[in-house]
């Protein structure tokens, strides 16, 4: 049975029995603060486990999903992935053990044909429920199910005793036995040993409690079920195959690999590239682009992890990207989509892994600057190694085996030990809470918020459910604390879709609180900021106020967003497709999938059109209508959102049409004006305009003027005439500071005569060093061939700084050249001083830095590197 077929089956079989069939979340989790990403099936369900009601109380899914905990044992076994699908059947508060028990059986014995023989269960050791269903209602033999502890049956593992306080919950799970012949062939092997004979196939996880504290379990009102079964694994077993790398959706990526001349052929290394090729695609599919960031670190790490591979079996050249038009073949069936963005992600890896090459190709040189001397070898070898590690990229595996070559090791608990300080550090300042449902112990029994701010911003009789400070439930806060609010109802927009939250003030009397931002947590909002007088408690009823200027301003900004990317869909083409925004007041960014730069002329076109349909006063409606009829419509819809049945669709006049939930003008016009601050790329393929509008966009204009105004008096010009004037100007100013750089360069030629002169000669070859103040790079190059004129044998290298930069060029003859000097390689050892880099050819290099201040060591090294090599 191949992978698709096992996927649609599963999907089939649970919607027959009332399941509603949820598309995959994004990689990317939309509102939730505990991960980095989506990392099972469960993750876009959490509102739905912490009690907060959705128009369906049974789900079935397959989610897509990415974990990096194993990493070092993806393709090392047979079953670990940082990619994977996850097949998985939820119940909220629906039904329980007895029906999750039963479907599974079913399903695996009748639907996918498995015989029973093979097959053994674990329960929870405390869970006599579990195994009485599996005993008596499935007739399982007792002699196959398996009791085992909180470590391996409980959801989280062993959270009773360590936590983490919300919904848990024991677990039932299905294994498959490969045979006696398979693992440790102990007569006594069964499930909970780690030889490899039995594999798990499914989770079922009973969700029926909540952790309040250590040992200390309260019943969940409403009893969930959320079951795992891993799509790849499952394949595995049912295509006769014992490693998840042999099934269908992984043999063309892994044939495409070893279609390259490998020097050697080690699947550890071909699987681990085949898993990170997926993951990296979807990664970036998803709206994440590599950087050093988070998310973005995760994915260039991997596409870094690949090369490295690649580079190991004999890939010295760009090869990752080459995969992505195979993943989107293989997924056509289930994201048709990627097919269409494949290009744009093929070229985001192909940048990143030419800069990974260029990394490997100058790690000696990298690793001869730092390991300098013996005792930096000795003593902080392992530092050492991670810091080019953490700075360039370079492998450990590069850096070890390069100190071998040079007689020295690397101490690699040094190394972990500052990898562990790194990972500390991130986790401090990263903005992702810790815990699986954060705040859950706090929220998960509060009903969904009522959101009126669409209709009115102002609104009486709210009453306060509940008061969070410091992470803690409160009765009560008084002036001058700081803490979150959470209402029954609110007409307070919450963060959401790019658009910042709501400012206002919540009152009672005397008592006013000053909301600062509004956020949400599944369906509950979350006012935060501070009392500034009085006192509020839980069950006060009070009354809010939206900050109305802000709001409009906000408004302003997210419409023109709309207008934005219908007019660079209309200029640029179909393929426009958002990547990212932020809505702020009177101010917007854009990021987009377009992989050329914009003209100038197009930009105005852009900015043009936008001013245009302001100016024409296009109606906007706001429209509640189905998922479906909403995209038969035309309405764009951002490809990795999670959408509802019920959209909201906002239609700019036929102009532009897109689901959103953000808040509008009622029409174009109160836009104002519209002014593109910037526009450039971010990442390989994807572009970022920003922009202000309303009062902002005045602004903007309005200091524009102001600087015409005074170069008209600074020029004592007229406005028409003013820039003819300054072209002028700078025209005659061009040709003065050429006659200017003439007369120096017949200044320096005297020196340079002097300087031929005096230079150190070296067994017939003159060595020569100089240095200049605000001398260019393109005067720096003429005194270059000056003085080479003058000499026939040389190794020659001018300094220069000008304002804060400085400047190197190195110069080798011929002869030197066949001796084995290269002018390239001697330059960037040379550049390192001057905190910047070079490059060029084997006779002649030059390079740019930002610290003048290290010219003088820079042109030191360069005299210590010629006399080792000519001495």
């Amino acid at each position: 049975m191949n992978t698709d077929t096992l996927r649609k089956k599963y999907l089939d079989f649970f919607a027959k029995r009332a399941h509603k069939v949820i598309p995959s979340a994004s990689l990317v989790p939309t509102d939730d603060p505990t991960v980095l990403f989506t990392s099972a099936g469960m993750a876009q369900f959490k509102n739905e486990f912490m009690g907060q009601v959705s128009d369906f109380n049974r789900a079935v899914s397959c989610q897509r999903c990415l974990r990096t905990d194993d990493l070092d044992r993806v393709g090392v076994t047979a079953c670990h992935h940082t990619f994977f699908e996850m097949l998985g059947n939820f119940s909220f508060g629906s039904y329980f053990k007895e029906e999750a028990i039963q479907w599974a059986w079913e399903f695996l014995t009748e639907e996918l044909k498995l015989k029973s023989e093979v097959l053994w269960v674990s329960v929870y050791q405390d869970d006599g429920e579990a195994y009485a269903i599996w005993s008596k209602k499935v007739n399982f033999p007792k002699e196959r199910i398996v009791r085992l502890g909180a470590k391996d049956n409980f959801w989280p593992a062993n959270a009773i005793e360590d936590g983490p306080n919300g919904p848990c919950g024991p677990c039932s799970e299905i294994f498959f036995d490969y045979g006696f012949d398979v693992g440790c062939k102990k007569p006594d092997c069964k499930p909970g040993c780690s030889c490899g004979r039995f594999v798990e196939i499914w989770n079922l996880v009973f969700t029926q409690f909540n952790r309040v504290s250590k040992g200390v379990l309260e019943p969940l009102p409403n009893k969930n079920i959320d079951t795992g079964m891993g799509l790849e694994r499952m394949a595995s077993v049912l295509q006769g195959v014992q490693s998840n790398f042999e099934i269908d959706i992984f043999r063309p990526i892994i044939k495409a690999i070893l279609d390259y001349r490998l020097l050697t052929i080690d699947y550890r290394l071909i699987n681990a590239i085949a898993d990170h090729a997926r993951a990296v695609v979807f990664a970036i599919y998803d709206g994440v682009i590599p950087s050093n960031e988070e998310r973005g670190y995760v994915v260039r790490k991997l596409i870094r992890k690949s090369g490295f591979h690649g580079y190991t079996l004999g890939i010295k050249e760009p090869f990752l990207y080459k995969l992505t038009p195979i993943v989107a073949d293989i997924f056509f069936g289930v994201y048709p989509e990627l097919k269409a963005k494949a290009k744009n992600i093929a070229e985001v890896i192909n940048t990143e892994e030419k800069n990974f090459i260029s990394v490997l190709k100058d790690a000696p040189r990298i690793l001869k600057s730092e390991f300098k001397d013996n005792l930096s070898r000795l003593s902080t070898a392992g530092h050492t190694a991670f810091k080019l590690y953490d700075t360039y990229g370079i492998p450990l595996e590069i850096t070890k085996a390069w100190a071998k070559e040079n007689g020295f090791e690397i101490n690699e608990e040094e190394f972990n030990q500052d990898l562990e300080k790194q990972k500390e550090r991130s986790k401090k300042s990263s903005k992702i809470s810790q815990g699986i449902f954060t705040g859950s112990a706090l929220i998960s029994k509060l009903e969904e918020t009522k959101f009126s701010g669409y209709q009115k911003l102002s609104l009486k009789e709210a009453r306060i459910l509940k008061i969070i400070k410091a992470g803690e439930g409160v009765r009560s806060v008084g002036a001058g604390e700081a803490c979150e609010i959470v209402l029954d109802k609110t007409s307070f927009y919450a963060e959401s879709g790019g658009q910042v939250g709501d400012q206002g003030r919540i009152i009672k009397g005397n008592s006013v609180f000053e909301v600062e931002d509004t956020r949400k947590e599944g369906k509950v909002y979350l006012h935060r900021g501070r009392l500034a007088a009085g006192k509020l408690k839980s069950a006060d009823l009070v009354n809010c106020q939206v900050d109305y200027s802000r709001r409009k301003a906000v408004a302003r900004a997210h419409t023109a967003t709309h207008l934005l990317q219908a007019s660079l869909r209309q200029v640029l083409g179909s393929h426009i497709q958002q990547a990212g925004s932020l809505v702020e007041p009177d101010r917007l960014r854009f990021d987009f999938i377009h992989s050329d730069k914009i003209s100038a002329e197009n930009l105005k076109r852009v900015e043009d059109l936008v001013q245009e349909k302001i100016l024409a006063g296009l109606e906007i409606s706001l429209r509640q209508m189905s998922l479906k009829m909403a995209k038969k419509s035309g309405a764009i819809a951002l490809f990795n959102e999670k959408y509802e049945d019920k959209v909201r669709l906002v239609d700019i006049q036929d102009f532009s049409k897109e689901l959103c939930g953000g808040t509008h003008l009622d029409n174009s016009s109160q836009v104002g004006l519209f002014k593109i601050i910037s526009e450039g790329s971010i990442a390989k393929g994807v572009r970022r305009i920003e922009a202000s509008t309303g009062k902002a966009a005045w602004e903007a204009y309005r200091q524009a003027q102001e600087i015409i105004a005074k170069l008209i008096d600074l020029t004592q010009s007229s406005e028409d005439k003013v820039l003819a004037l300054l072209e002028d100007k700078f025209k005659k100013l061009g040709n003065l500071e050429k006659e200017f750089s003439r007369l120096r360069l017949e200044l320096f030629k005297r020196d340079t005569a002097e300087l031929a002169g005096k230079s150190e000669v070296i067994k017939g070859s003159s060595l020569i060093c100089s240095q200049y103040q605000d001398v260019d790079m393109g005067l720096l190059r003429q005194l270059s061939d000056l003085i080479k004129s003058r000499v026939s044998s040389y190794a020659l290298c001018l300094g220069s700084s000008e304002a804060q930069k400085a400047w190197l060029t190195v110069s080798v003859s011929a002869d030197l050249v066949d001796k084995g000097l290269d002018a390239a390689k001697i330059i960037k050892e040379a550049a390192i001083l001057i905190e910047g880099s070079g490059g060029g050819r084997a006779n002649m290099a030059q390079a740019g830095g930002s610290n003048p201040a290290g010219l003088d060591k820079a042109l030191e090294k360069f005299k210590e590197i010629i006399r080792q090599k000519l001495m």
